[in-house]
């Protein structure tokens, strides 16, 4: 049985691909430095909504799959998987040493007869900078980059049915890596590495810039009283192509925006579509605090103001990178009240209590129990659910 320890295992990235090879029969283990997270799994609790994966972890934990802080194990492992990615800082620079610092800490426990893995999205260039540490003190580098490319929430799934991309410094981490995934992806396409960090933060720029398209023509129409949706739904119907077309909506999350900004890094701050991206999009929750405004006569002073969903996006619990809480900031500037309610996270409103006492909503996520609602206040949705139609 083949033996894989991922490193920063226990949150969003590590935990669906742990999960995906121990249902196959490999050995896993989850190495975190968070003792409450590490317990989280050991107890069979899964700290975030993913489908698919309670039924997994009760399956495998304590069997084939265990978590620990215990870096020792590292050396018992047959592949070892870095799931940490490269942020960006508070200028939107991408902070590579957050990698570098990480593989320091385990180099100790590394050997080159070990297949090692970076799983997370990195600054494009990060492979070799790894690969230069693994030679300088292991004296080979038996390295390769496999980025996930899962929607959260639906990783377990995604993972077991959408291609793999895999690249590697050399031919043998390479063929090693495309064996490894093969046993829980599809179809293994081969790539360089150069080529695979640029198809991950090119996938997620691409869809970043494909709201604010949609979130640009949303502000556009919306400004001068007609119903984006009714155009959009005349584009779309029985014409291919605009199916595809992307409704209005706050894009945030971890991921699209922090690797629109890499990818402009990476291009000498010369990537001026995802720079115009960046503005539409963090601009428009200006925008639907004005339309709120504007329905309820121009002044939310002293109101209560309610945002209906926090997570960065429907039916899931994450709030990383939220734009419902920069609404949530502007209607505070505006001396409004505000009320919150989601129901994944935890100490918000219930929603009877939050619908009686909202004088004026804004819908930050349209979680499925919103979607039907009948909303008899003034209110702002700017994804299209609570329409006349």
């Amino acid at each position: 049985m083949k033996r894989i320890c991922i490193i920063g295992g226990c949150w969003h990235v590590g935990i669906p691909l742990g999960l995906a090879f121990a249902s196959k029969g490999l050995d896993v283990t989850l190495v975190d430095v968070n003792q409450n997270a590490v317990d989280n799994i050991n107890r069979a609790h899964l700290p975030f909504k993913e489908n698919g994966a309670a039924a997994l972890l009760k399956a495998h934990v304590g069997k084939n799959l265990r978590a620990t802080r215990d870096a020792e194990t590292v050396k018992k492992q047959d592949v070892v998987v870095f799931v940490t990615g490269t942020p960006v800082d508070e200028h939107l620079n991408p902070k590579i040493h957050d990698v570098v610092k990480v593989l320091n800490a385990y180099l100790p426990y590394l050997n080159k007869r070990q297949l090692i893995v970076l799983r997370s999205t990195i600054f494009p260039g990060v492979s070799r900078i790894v690969e230069e540490m693994l030679k300088k003190r292991l004296g080979a580098a038996n390295l390769s980059f496999c980025p996930e490319r899962i929607v959260q929430g639906k990783g377990i799934d995604e993972i077991f049915n959408l291609p793999q991309l895999v690249s590697g410094v050399n031919k043998k981490a390479e063929n090693a890596a495309a064996a490894l995934f093969s046993a829980i992806a599809p179809k293994i396409i081969r790539i360089k590495p150069e080529e695979a960090e640029l198809a991950k933060l090119m996938t997620n720029a691409w869809r970043y810039l494909e709201f604010a398209i949609a979130n640009q023509f949303y502000m556009m129409v919306e400004k001068q009283g007609l119903d984006f949706y009714r155009i959009l739904e005349a584009m779309k119907e029985d014409y291919p192509r605009a199916k595809h077309f992307a409704g209005a909506g706050l894009a945030a999350g971890p991921c699209l925006f922090k690797d629109t900004m890499q990818l402009s890094a990476f291009h000498n701050n010369e990537f001026f579509l995802g720079h115009s991206a960046m503005l539409v999009n963090e601009g428009l929750p200006n925008f639907l605090v004005s339309q709120l405004e504007e329905k309820m006569g121009g002044s939310l002073k002293g109101k209560k103001i309610g945002v209906m969903g926090l997570a960065f996006k429907a039916d899931n619990d994450d709030v990383r990178e939220s734009l419902s809480f920069k609404v949530k900031k502007l209607l505070e500037m505006k001396m409004a009240e505000v009320l919150v309610t989601d129901e994944f996270v935890p100490n918000t409103l219930p929603l009877k209590k939050f619908l009686k006492e909202a004088d004026g909503i804004i819908l930050g996520v349209p979680h499925s129990a919103y979607r039907k609602l009948k909303i008899k206040k003034p209110f702002v949705d700017c994804w299209g659910c609570w329409r006349q139609k």
